[in-house]
């Protein structure tokens, strides 16, 4: 307390201010600093986290973007820590968060693909790009567009992505702890799929390369096979 005491009286004879008596530091009142809790996981851009689970939102689709914040928020996809951040959101705000992630541009990253057999690379080409019409499987391109890059607005690319987080989605889906407003048209497609079946596209998709052009393709560009579910659509 001496201590104290003397340096205050010190501090008031040399005429300088208590350290508490500065101005605190203000924070800027910006999307880019109100939106850092999503950078925190998904990257100062977007482009994806460290870790293959967090997934990259630069350049998908803002309706798709707003989708999926909205089925957090209304308990159609379980993710504890996205309910929780997005629970006090409005729509508008989702709609500022999803135009500002649509618009970043920023190199794709890439990531480690599982040795998988020529059989399974296979199927995964085939399930991706031709479908399964036996069993009534539509083709990924069929929906996510020729090049995968997805379709505005709000069609997600499948390019660039992990393995670990395709096959984890597709695996959400059949578990029903990922899901959309009905017609959920991927819990369909996922149902029909067997276990050997996500793990072959989910390699196929890994190791397929980005094409020099990943925007999403024009809406209206695609004619979806199946009519999906669209919140706020």
């Amino acid at each position: 307390m001496r201590c104290l005491v003397r340096r205050l009286v010190i501090a008031a004879a040399l005429g300088a201010a208590p350290v508490w008596a500065a101005d605190p530091p203000t924070v800027p009142d910006t999307l880019v600093q109100r939106i850092a809790a999503c950078t925190s996981c998904h990257g100062e851009h977007g482009e994806g986290g460290d870790n293959a689970f967090n997934p990259r939102l630069a350049g998908k689709p803002a309706g798709y973007l707003v989708r999926q914040m909205q089925d957090f928020r209304r308990g159609l996809r379980h993710y504890e820590i996205m309910e929780y951040m997005v629970a006090p959101l409005t729509d508008d705000y989702m709609r500022e968060i999803g135009a500002y992630f649509a618009a970043q541009e920023v190199a794709y990253r890439t990531h480690p693909v599982p040795s998988t057999t020529q059989a399974a690379m296979a199927r995964g080409e085939q399930l991706v790009t031709r479908g399964d019409s036996g069993r009534g499987i539509p083709a990924c391109t069929a929906c996510h567009g020729p090049g995968l890059t997805g379709v505005e607005p709000d069609i997600p690319g499948l390019v660039g992505l992990p393995y670990d987080y395709i096959s984890a989605q597709l695996g959400a889906w059949r578990t029903n702890t990922r899901g959309t407003v009905e017609p959920d048209c991927m819990a369909t497609i996922v149902g029909r799929l067997s276990d050997a079946d996500i793990s072959a596209v989910a390699a196929y998709l890994a190791q397929r390369p980005v094409p020099a052009d990943a925007h999403a393709a024009a809406a209206g560009s695609v004619q979806p096979p199946l009519r999906c579910g669209v919140l706020g659509g």
